[in-house]
């Protein structure tokens, strides 16, 4: 009977270690499985970033790309701006009604309108640096002579480079976000709400790609594909970096930071744009590219909100 008992003791325990073994296993498999997604997620931002490469592209093409591009951006603005406010005046909401201290709120409020400084005058100081102090003085507009075509064009490219890197900072900033409210939802044991976020923010970032790649499209000297690669990395990256550490730590003051940043970021770069296409393309062509980017932008955020995410 001693011998059953202890045969039983010893099965039982064996059973329970395998129990946990196999819990363990399993939640190791699904948070690779986690950061791999949240990698995916990030990195369509590839597939529209081959713009650059078609050729022979009309003035017309182009302006309605550029505007095109803007109304994406305008939505990400929006779209960012809604779910950073929506925490911020949660939080005033909840410290006035006395359910938690001021100091939250004030803090959330400090991040709200410091990330929004931080991504206008980061980006005003970045293009100073970049477009003044680094860009000889012979390529300035002001020494442009009219028939120099080549220095105009020289200058322009340079510009349209530049550019490109600012959405890409940009957007890299929101998707960072983005990333982590995918790992906070893991966090907090919703792997099914984490998923749908994934395949959601991997449609937006798709869209997105072809946003950075619009003040580059159409050149006469094509970007590399390193230079490509940078743009994806420094746009998509960050929702992986995002994933990890959200599905680790989660802070609503860093969330509603990062998405004040990228809206501020967004809002600079969307009016250089536009500033761009007016130059481009005529106003009619302009708007109704404009209008065609906040279609795509609504109705990708529309498919995530059928989805449940």
């Amino acid at each position: 009977m001693i011998e059953s008992t202890s045969s039983l003791n010893y099965t039982q325990k064996n059973n329970t270690l395998c129990h946990l073994v196999c819990k363990e296993i399993k939640f190791m498999i699904d948070y690779l499985q986690l950061l791999l997604l949240g990698a995916i997620s990030g990195f369509t931002i590839f597939l529209g970033l081959p713009l650059p490469v078609m050729k022979n592209l009309s003035v017309k093409t182009k302006g309605f790309l550029n505007a095109f591009a803007i109304g994406i951006l305008v939505f990400l603005i929006i779209d960012i701006f809604s779910h950073a406010w929506e925490s911020t005046e949660g939080a005033a909401s909840d410290a006035f009604a006395g359910k938690i201290l001021a100091g939250d709120a004030i803090i959330d409020l400090v991040a709200m309108f410091g990330g929004i400084a931080i991504g206008l005058f980061g980006l005003v100081l970045y293009e100073r640096e970049t477009m003044i102090k680094r860009v000889p003085q012979i390529l300035s507009l002001e020494n442009i002579k009219k028939g120099d075509d080549h220095l105009h064009q020289l200058f322009h490219e340079i510009s349209a480079y530049r550019l490109a890197i600012m959405i890409a900072v940009g957007i890299g900033f929101h998707n960072f976000s983005e990333g982590l409210a995918i790992g906070q939802s893991y966090a907090a044991g919703e792997m099914g709400l984490a998923m749908l976020l994934i395949v959601g923010f991997a449609a937006h970032n798709a869209t997105e790609g072809f946003g950075i790649a619009s003040p580059i499209a159409g050149l006469s000297k094509k970007p590399t594909i390193r230079f490509l690669i940078l743009l994806g990395l420094v746009g998509g990256g960050p929702t992986f970096i995002g994933t990890l550490l959200g599905s680790l730590w989660f802070s609503s003051v860093t969330y509603i930071l990062f998405l004040s940043i990228a809206g501020g970021a967004l809002i600079y770069v969307s009016m250089l744009m536009y500033s761009t296409g007016r130059k481009q393309t005529s106003n009619s062509i302009l708007m109704t590219g404009i209008f065609a980017g906040l279609c795509v932008g609504f109705a990708t955020d529309l498919i995530v909100s059928l989805g449940g995410a």
